[in-house]
């Protein structure tokens, strides 16, 4: 396994829209080790490929204080179960260092593929649900920030672009 750079806001690769997965084979499953391997050392509690410039619908999420839980998702789907919005603080590994309140739906029905290409269907609800709704923004090639104020964004892309330039 091995630790994956992640990109950050605003590299213009975040915006890339990710292509389905046509085949669960060796190659995506040393991805998805290689990603939780990625989110685990960041730390973070999900991670989408395409935040490691590997543009497939392949997202790893573990929302559990002991990493003991880790959840596959290629290719999902999502469908809303309760339009009622919930506010939670997100953060993002592309976005180091900055929270922001974002509203989203507080309950999905999310059908994907496992690390093995077999389909599955389920109900997430709070923390479980926002992350997943976070991580295929990514696949989609959209931020959290694309949901602040322009205001709010500028802001971040700025404080974000001159921490880049102090580390090259």
């Amino acid at each position: 396994m091995a630790v994956l750079e992640i990109l950050e806001f605003p590299d213009p690769r975040l915006r890339t829209e990710a292509r389905p997965v046509a085949d669960v084979n060796d190659t995506i499953r040393k991805l998805i080790d290689d990603m939780l391997e990625t989110m685990y050392e960041a730390p973070g509690i999900g991670l989408a490929a395409s935040q490691v410039d590997v543009h497939q619908r392949v997202i790893v999420i573990d929302v559990t204080e002991d990493h003991s839980d880790p959840l596959i998702f290629i290719n999902p789907e999502i469908r809303v179960l309760d339009p009622e919005l919930g506010e939670y603080d997100e953060g993002c590994l592309s976005v180091p260092g900055f929270y922001e309140t974002v509203n989203r739906p507080r309950q999905v029905e999310v059908t994907a593929l496992d690390r093995n290409g077999e389909r599955f269907t389920r109900v997430l609800e709070g923390l479980l649900a926002i992350c997943l709704q976070h991580e295929i923004d990514h696949l989609n090639g959209k931020l959290f920030v694309d949901y602040l104020s322009p205001l709010k964004r500028q802001r971040i892309r700025k404080k974000l672009e001159k921490s880049q330039r102090r580390r090259a």
